[in-house]
């Protein structure tokens, strides 16, 4: 292990996101264990699919989607738990009162976001990646989003962590 505070290099960074296709079920139940975070999500150790796809609407401009997630303020405000993000490339965030932390890899203003993430409890260095891509569309914005870099058997966790965790409460804040 590595105990120097130093920046990863982008080498450690993507050798991190092949390693967290072995730890990132970790997330599964750190996220279960919080009583704040809702229901527990359905267990299948049998789903083969190691990332997650969508394409979603939603009433709101790229521009306040975009907002809603690099902003720590609209984060909490719709998310209902703390949150510090640093809204510059390379900058750190923690999310869900610490249970996430990571990087912003990229963020073009109202288009993209990608986001190296783990959970707070990992070692230095293992991430998976979220990409947010935001697009102008019928409702207001279309979202089509990915989330990479993890294990056989932690799909249905995830789906619905995503469903429930910021999809859904999303939609209420744009109501």
């Amino acid at each position: 292990m590595n105990d120097s505070l130093s920046k990863p290099t982008r080498r450690q960074a993507v050798t991190g996101v092949a390693v967290a296709l072995g730890s990132i079920a970790s997330v599964s139940r750190t996220f279960a264990q919080q009583p704040s975070m809702g229901q527990q999500p359905p267990e299948n150790s049998n789903d083969p699919r190691t990332s997650i796809h969508y394409k979603l609407e939603f009433k709101s401009s790229p521009q306040r989607f975009y907002d809603a997630i690099a902003d720590q303020k609209q984060f909490a405000a719709f998310s209902g738990m703390p949150a510090t993000i640093d809204a510059t490339a390379g900058g750190a965030f923690s999310m869900f009162g610490g249970l996430i932390v990571g990087r912003n890899i990229e963020l073009i203003r109202s288009q993209r976001i990608v986001q190296a993430w783990r959970p707070s409890h990992w070692e230095q260095g293992i991430y998976s990646i979220v990409h947010f891509e935001l697009k102008p569309g019928a409702q207001g914005c279309t979202l089509v989003f990915d989330h990479t870099a993890f294990p056989v058997g932690d799909y249905g966790h995830l789906d619905w962590g995503w469903k429930n965790h910021y999809w859904e409460p999303l939609k209420k804040y744009f109501a």
